[in-house]
């Protein structure tokens, strides 16, 4: 049988994942740096669930086949396969490892036995005062529905005996629900002790029911489909049909169920049959339910050698703290967060709202902190009387209730909101902003590779480009023209947009390089992204490589290209970095025969990226700030110490050849140093006072 061109999607992302698992595996990790990425790994898994597993359970055309030549059932059965083995290695890691090296640390999770008095006295108080009066049992029996249960919510299932002379067991399932706090803290006489709900309910289950007999009381969780989308072609109101998409994932049929080990068969088969799952639907971990949980216990304070050293966003010694208009307007700007620290983003849009110059302020919102300084910022400069246009994506997928309580608050500032654009879901990251200076209107644009979240900032790397140059703003009022009205949008001048150019121009860029090397000119691609899917890309690079294309790829999560085959792409290369900061710039390179274009984008090479939904691709014209790009590539290929090569069978091998480089701990030590040397720099020159304009 010929090997299929293209690597399976979903399978490309569970790798990628048992990649995020390894660090949690890898013992030269800090202890609780380990337990993040198992807490991490986990949240992944319930996402994936949610929306990849619950997707394919939805397919109506089960004979259809992906590119990589897989059914749905096909994939669903290597998908159960995959994720039970993936089940078994996090646990393994979590009971054998992590857990004990916790508790040798001085962090020990109790079991209600092992209680000493004091303890047992406060667990009591606190079963008394917080859980007891909240969760509620409810009796579940042949005379009652099954209750709808919280999506990926911990619950607990009491199994009572039967009562008078009916013989079945009777069953009642108490939520706990978010609300409640999964970790317990109790007294300790040193380090930190704590016990998980679960436990406290089942020492404290008979408060639940007095006079019957509880046989057990098991954890369980389940995870619906949540992957529904709301119907543009049909709604009339956005806004009402975004509502009705989160009312609907809330009730969304199983598509897995975790249960703890020691639930009896009749409780397992109690709760499959009323939630309808099958074996393969069914988790059962050698240890706590919902790994992501614990995520709490990786910041604990005073445990800080147990965790990375502190890396500070640094602040780029070219900004002016005080006034980033004249920042921009002295040369563009390229930030690499989070090296370099995001508070000039957030800064020029606080500065925006407040100068009495800036007429207006145009910008995309897909994801925001809940406190947002960006959306504060936004309401003060509505409420001030400028021209304020925000677009916000109510279909941000789990982002969605944020979004509306954001456009709304904006709205009643007096901003105008567009609630996204029918049939796209718009994930371009742009703002621009309108001032009247002496010599005229001028207007400033940030575009960037990640969201408006300054919180997300310090954890994700991406870039921002600040620029006021003519052209790239002109050719950000066409697009927001375009996107905001009805208009077509006309030609650019220097970017391109999805659905309607993007695709085409990282075509034309890719073919470029390949003419040029059939020609016997030099020819070179290089690109940086979350994702690659889409089989049109990947047919061009295959074409490119066999041409003899130098091309390497550093793809952080799904590749579906199948690298370093004879004859298809042996001159591709494929890697893969997982480290403290979620890789999530985009980036390309084309030697363009010497003369390099650089560019930045919001989109992956996904079809959906490519063609549902509103993206941005972006030139870097300023030559400082494309070194700063290149360098930021240049580092993650160079990287042997957490970067993994993607081979052709489809795993993943670590490097490990030569003198250690790590590319983000070298990123942030320049980062670092240039903030060092301008402080230097500042030391030994005298700048004189200017006179004040009194």
């Amino acid at each position: 049988m010929t090997e299929p061109l293209y690597f399976n999607r979903e399978l490309s992302w569970l790798a990628f994942n048992q990649r995020v698992l390894d660090e949690a595996i890898d013992a030269d990790q800090p202890l609780l740096e380990r337990l993040r990425f198992l807490a991490i790994t986990a949240s992944n898994l319930d996402e994936f669930f949610m929306v990849r597993v619950g997707g394919l359970t939805l397919v109506t055309d089960r004979d259809s086949r992906d590119p990589s030549g897989l059914t749905p059932a096909m994939q669903l059965e290597a998908i159960s396969r995959v994720t039970h083995q993936m089940m078994r290695d996090q646990y393994d890691c979590f009971v054998n490892d992590v857990e004990p090296a916790m508790a040798a640390a001085g962090i020990r999770r109790l079991q209600p036995a092992q209680l000493n008095e004091r303890q047992a006295e406060a667990l009591e108080l606190v079963f008394d005062a917080e859980i007891f009066p909240v969760a509620t049992p409810m009796a579940v029996d042949q005379d009652r529905p099954f209750p709808v249960l919280g999506n990926q919510m911990l619950h607990a299932c009491v199994r009572l005996s039967p009562a008078g002379e009916d013989p079945r067991d009777r069953f009642a399932i108490v939520p706990l629900g978010h609300s409640l706090s999964r970790v317990l803290t109790v007294p300790a006489d040193g380090g930190y002790c704590f016990l998980l709900i679960e436990d406290a309910v089942r020492a404290m289950a008979q408060k639940y029911f007095p006079g019957e007999l509880v046989e057990e009381c098991v954890a369980f969780r389940i995870t619906r489909n949540a992957d529904f989308a709301v119907d543009d072609d049909e709604a009339s109101d956005l806004l009402l049909e975004m509502q009705q998409v989160l009312t609907a994932r809330r009730e969304g049929g199983c598509v897995r169920l975790e249960l703890e080990r020691d639930a009896s068969d009749a409780l397992r088969e109690f709760l499959m049959a009323a939630l309808r799952v099958d074996e393969a639907a069914l988790y059962v971990p050698a240890g706590p339910l919902d790994l992501a949980s614990l995520m709490p216990l990786c910041d604990l304070g005073g445990y800080e050698a147990l965790r990375f050293a502190p890396w500070t966003p640094q602040p780029a010694p070219e900004v002016d703290e005080t006034d980033m208009f004249a920042t921009i307007a002295a040369g563009d700007l390229l930030l690499h967060h989070p090296y370099d620290s995001f508070d000039p983003v957030v800064r020029l849009i606080q500065q925006a709202a407040q100068d009495p110059d800036v007429i207006a302020i145009k910008q995309i919102l897909y994801r925001t902190s809940r406190d947002s300084p960006v959306v504060s910022a936004l309401r003060d400069a509505a409420k001030q009387g400028k021209y304020v246009t925000t677009l916000v994506e109510l279909k941000a997928r789990f982002d969605e209730a944020r979004n509306i309580e954001w456009a709304r608050s904006l709205e009643q500032a007096g901003a105008q909101v567009i609630y996204g654009i029918k049939g796209l879901k718009t994930h371009a990251k742009i703002c621009v902003i309108v001032r009247r200076e002496p010599h005229g209107i001028q207007r400033y644009v940030h575009f960037g590779t990640g969201n408006y979240n300054e919180r997300t900032a310090r954890l994700y790397t991406d870039v921002s480009y600040f620029t006021c140059r003519e052209a790239l703003g002109l050719d950000a009022s066409r697009f927001f023209n375009a996107i905001t009205g009805f208009s077509q949008p006309l030609q650019y001048n220097c970017i391109e947009a999805a659905p309607l150019g993007l695709r085409e121009r990282l075509l034309e860029l890719i073919d470029g390089e390949t003419q040029r090397r059939k020609q016997g000119e030099k020819a070179r691609i290089f690109a940086k992204m979350n994702s690659l899917v889409d089989p049109e890309i990947i047919q061009a690079l295959y074409t490119a490589s066999d041409a003899g294309v130098k091309i390497r790829l550093n793809v952080r999560g799904i590749c579906c290209l199948r690298p370093g085959v004879s004859g298809l792409s042996e001159n591709i290369e494929v890697v893969s970095i997982v480290d403290r900061f979620l890789e999530h710039s985009r980036i390309c390179y084309f030697l363009h025969g010497g003369d390099e274009q650089v560019y930045i984008s919001s989109a992956d090479w996904m079809p959906r990226n490519l063609d549902r939904r509103v993206e941005l691709l972006v030139p870097i014209e300023d030559e400082s700030s494309k070194r700063k790009v290149i360098r930021v590539l240049e580092a993650c290929f160079d990287d042997n110490v957490k970067a993994r090569r993607l081979l052709p069978n489809g795993s993943y091998q670590r490097l490990g050849k030569g003198k250690p480089f790590r590319a983000q701990q070298c990123l942030m030590d320049e980062a670092t140093e240039a903030v060092r040397q301008a402080q230097q720099l500042e030391r030994t020159q005298f700048t004189p006072h200017k006179p004040s304009n009194q």
